[in-house]
């Protein structure tokens, strides 16, 4: 549904607040200040985000979308100020949702200042869109960050003469060390209000189709040409706005942007980078100078390491090896696990609250609904604490030290020419990498690719081939006696991965996606960013955990009071014979539907008593993750794809799984394998 965003913003001029009839621009009786933060992917946005308000942060969705925003305060002389950081946006023409919900904010949000946070190294690519701020009227302040890689590649910027060229303040800032921040703090508290009326020629038949326009559409929160220049890019959300003009005018503004196309050789977007980018490079001038450097480009050489696929493939194999498998599975899933589960779950906790439970609950029904075998507490609490919290919270610090690092950008790089050959881009190396963490938020984040298609073709593979972090950290602790066991199970499942992307990309129509990634600089993690990021994203899984494995403790309680568990497990024990694994299996698939964490934990059950050999180990472990998403999953996808591809998806999922396992099976007997 299309978003009549300035509609709503002139909605809101007339209520009154911030934008008033008579133009002023002044809160009514509010002395808070409000701060929206803009700029590229990668620039320290973030980094800069948490100096300024510290821990006074709420993350939550934009509304009407699943675009992640974060919102603090911070506190300066006695005043309060509003801190809201927009997702990553390259321009104000958006091409993505996260571009999308930052253009909307711009628009909608009441913001007394904007902060324009570039990488001080890439300046002359970022300064268009600093331009198209100022054309567009906002009260900014240009943040030159990352100042310290800056001066690192040789670069000095003199900044007040490019604060004189722009009419606007610079500072420059590292928001990682907070050099800089306190006199940004100072800048922000004393801005005086208003714009410098900045203005960028097009040319002659841009200009007047611009003040043709200017009259006709109405009053947003961006100035009549900016407003006329998103009308002449054909912008979908301003479309939604002339469509709702009187048909006169209406019919005015549609022919003033035919008579322009026809008149240009070129889309009218080409015209209007072109001309941001020499204006741009016109006022950097003379502002930038290169210093010689005798030390050798380093960074440079491993850049050219990690993006080639002879180099960059062994690369991350190592990365894979020893940052997942053997610390996510060797440690998370092998030392920590059996500590909590072996000692202090198996001796202390469970039979604590067994005998409790015994003594002061006389009804054996309700004693089944908290303890024993599929208790609330011995099995939710255990499932959840004891074997999934310490392998997400593993993988999560693992993810994070990548993550801080730049190494994903690069991997997306990589991965980009194979990715093409099944429908995507590099770009879906960022939820692809996310569905490793949990399959739900990274179902989520494939509104971040371009096309439907892309969006349609990583949603079927999350669902089928990527592991969630406590399934993959289980199945990493099952496989760790038998590296054959890994093996297989790898093979197979990329197999399956690059099999069904290929035959979904030839079946879906679309083009071949285009990729363009900003790539920030190789880093050394900092130890902070990686305990905030884990540490934030372990109190977001661990919250949400925790509460559905209690719920699904409670409707397997109430599965095998009714009976209705033990029909399905007789339905699932059909196709798990058929595969080769004993009934007891069917269990860990019914549980996978509950969570597939929880499914996979189930079958460590099953495993640790000796239920399973090698080969029923290996077809097990592949089945499972090629089985239905867990619930969670499923409904986001129902909400992000809709109902018939969700069921279409599941109907799709569900034979497929037992198919290929079934075939793995078969052919390790036919070989004589033994694993």
């Amino acid at each position: 549904m299309p978003l009549d965003l300035f509609s709503h913003s002139i909605r809101r001029r007339h209520r009154g607040g911030r934008h008033t009839p008579d133009g002023s621009g002044k809160p009514s009786g509010s002395v808070e200040k409000r701060v929206l933060m803009v700029g590229n992917p990668n620039v320290g946005k973030s980094a800069l985000f948490n100096r300024l308000t510290g821990r006074y942060v709420v993350v939550s969705n934009y509304p009407g979308t699943t675009v992640a925003v974060a919102k603090g305060r911070m506190k300066h002389s006695g005043k309060d100020f509003s801190i809201i950081d927009t997702p990553g946006m390259y321009s104000l023409y958006p091409i993505t949702e996260d571009e999308r919900v930052g253009r909307r904010m711009i628009l909608e949000e009441d913001h007394d200042i904007v902060l324009h946070v570039v990488d001080a190294k890439n300046l002359p690519r970022m300064l268009p869109f600093t331009l198209q701020l100022l054309e567009a009227g906002l009260p900014l302040i240009l943040v030159l960050n990352i100042m310290d890689e800056a001066d690192e590649a040789g670069l000095s910027i003199d900044v007040e003469a490019l604060e004189k060229r722009l009419g606007i303040p610079v500072v420059p800032t590292v928001s990682t060390s907070g050099k800089g921040v306190r006199g940004l703090i100072d800048l922000i508290k004393n801005l005086p209000a208003g714009a410098n009326g900045f203005h960028v020629d097009y040319g002659m038949a841009i200009e007047r189709a611009a003040r043709e326009l200017a009259p006709q559409l109405p009053e947003t929160s961006l100035t009549k040409r900016g407003t006329s220049l998103l009308a002449l890019q054909e912008d979908r959300d301003v479309w939604a706005m002339v469509s709702s003009l009187p048909t006169g005018r209406a019919e005015k503004v549609l022919n003033t942007i035919n008579k322009l196309k026809k008149e240009l050789d070129n889309p009218v977007n080409y015209y209007l980078t072109m001309g941001l980018a020499r204006r741009a490079e016109q006022l950097l001038e003379g502002i930038i100078q290169k210093k010689q450097i005798s030390e050798r480009d380093t960074k440079g050489m491993i850049d050219r390491l990690l993006i080639n696929p002879w180099t960059g493939l062994p690369i991350l194999g190592l990365v894979l090896y020893y940052g997942f498998y053997k610390f996510v599975g060797g440690f998370g899933a092998g030392i920590l696990v059996d500590f909590l589960e072996g000692h202090l779950f198996e001796s202390l906790f469970i039979p604590f609250i067994n005998g409790w439970t015994e003594r002061l609950i006389p009804w054996p029904v309700i004693q089944d609904l908290i303890a024993r075998e599929y208790g609330v507490l011995t099995m939710g609490v255990r499932y959840a604490v004891a074997i999934v919290m310490p392998i997400v919270g593993t993988f999560f610090f693992a993810f994070a030290v990548v993550e801080d690092s730049g190494y994903l950008p690069r991997l997306s790089l990589l991965v980009d020419r194979l990715f093409k050959k099944i429908g995507l881009s590099g770009r879906a190396v960022i939820p692809m990498a996310l569905g490793f963490g949990c399959g739900t938020m990274a179902t989520m984040v494939t509104r971040t690719l371009e096309s439907a298609r892309e969006r349609v073709i990583a949603t079927i593979l999350l669902a089928l081939a990527i592991p969630c972090s406590a399934q993959l950290g289980v199945i990493f602790a099952l496989a760790a006696k038998s590296p054959g066991i890994l093996v297989t199970w790898m093979v197979v499942v990329a197999f399956v991965f690059l099999f069904v992307g290929y035959l979904t990309a030839r079946i879906l129509p679309g083009k071949e996606p285009d990729f363009f990634m900003e790539l920030p600089p190789l880093r050394m993690p900092r130890l902070a960013n990686v305990w905030i990021k884990t540490s934030t994203r372990m109190r977001w899984y661990f919250m949400e955990i925790l509460p559905l494995f209690l719920l699904a403790s409670v409707l397997i309680w109430a599965g095998n009071l009714t009976g209705l568990f033990g029909f399905v497990l007789h339905l699932l024990s059909f196709p798990t014979n058929a595969i080769g694994l004993p009934d007891e299996a069917a269990q860990a698939f019914l549980f996978g539907f509950f969570r597939r964490d929880y499914g996979v934990a189930g079958l460590y059950d099953i495993q640790g008593g000796g239920l399973l050999n090698g080969n029923q180990l290996a077809v097990a472990t592949i089945t499972l993750t090629l089985f239905l998403p867990c619930i969670a999953q499923f409904l986001v996808m129902i909400k992000e794809r809709g109902k018939k591809m969700a069921f279409l998806v599941a109907a799709f999922v569900f034979p497929f799984a037992f198919l290929v396992g079934g075939t793995v099976n078969f052919l390790l007997n036919a070989l004589g394998i033994e694993l």
